[in-house]
């Protein structure tokens, strides 16, 4: 299991924060029954579906400890638990899965379950990184593909998501309205090794896990100067930092209804 530390991820918490508020817009849920959090984090957002939705009963589940009891102490319900094996109750009217799915392999399987057991009218939200093939990655697989980390880390390629129209026809084969599209942001990072600081919360997890103190130590100091050339600072100091991301939301149809009818 990664380990995740609620303070590195928070350190860019603006940033990481647009894309699930864009993502929340495009649901139009007027008065849900239940809402739910799959893999909060340390709650900072599941604090915006509690204002959104005061009415509704409120789920939120992470598989982190460590960001369960973040999520807690921010007064949100959390629960410890694996988003691979969550099954929607009865009444859960809304779900938000928000840059986590990228981290379960196989997980077009899980959304069309969700679909399934969700009711009519309930909306599911999903967004993951599209950047897998993006300087900041590859240059992590390239090193690690090298002595002495050759075989040592078990690093996440393109394949860990889908293309936007990979998710279009997936969720429109489950007869779901669907709305899918794609975003890339260019974020403004300061500072000596913004995009190493920036992945350090989120891509190199795994690879913390899997390094002792000091060969953690090696690895990023090997890599900052690669990210240093991919993504060089301007003479006023400012690196900017481009991030696709890959967004999917689906209103599920039962019955006799269009899809095009549950979209309105």
């Amino acid at each position: 299991m990664t380990t995740w530390d609620p303070a590195t991820y928070l350190s860019f918490g603006d940033h990481r924060a647009r894309p699930f508020h864009d993502l929340l817009a495009r649901v139009r849920a007027p008065d849900p029954r239940r809402v739910v959090d799959l893999g909060c984090g340390p709650g900072t957002l599941t604090v915006e579906l509690a204002r959104r939705w005061p009415g509704a009963r409120l789920e939120a589940i992470d598989s982190s400890p460590e960001m369960v009891a973040a999520a807690r102490e921010r007064g949100m319900p959390a629960e410890l638990g694996d988003v691979g094996s969550w099954q929607p109750a009865p009444d859960t009217d809304v779900v938000v899965c928000n840059a986590v799915l990228h981290w379960v392999p196989g997980h077009g399987e899980l959304l069309r379950g969700w679909v399934a057991g969700l009711p009519a009218g309930a909306w599911l939200a999903v967004q993951v990184p599209g950047n897998f093939a993006a300087r900041s990655h590859t240059e992590i697989r390239r090193l690690a593909a090298e002595p002495p980390w050759r075989g040592l880390l078990d690093l996440r390629g393109p394949e860990a998501v889908l293309e936007p129209a990979g998710y279009a026809a997936l969720l429109a084969a489950t007869g779901a309205a669907v709305d899918v599209w794609e975003t890339t942001y260019l974020h403004r990072l300061t500072g000596s090794d913004p995009v190493l600081d920036w992945i350090t919360g989120t891509a190199l997890r795994p690879v913390r896990d899997s390094l002792t103190s000091s060969e953690w130590i090696e690895f990023r100091d090997e890599l900052a100067p690669r990210l240093r050339s991919a993504y060089p600072a301007r003479t006023d100091g400012v690196t900017w930092f481009p991030f696709r991301r890959v967004f999917a939301v689906a209103r599920v149809v039962r019955g006799d209804a269009a899809p095009s009818e549950a979209a309105r």
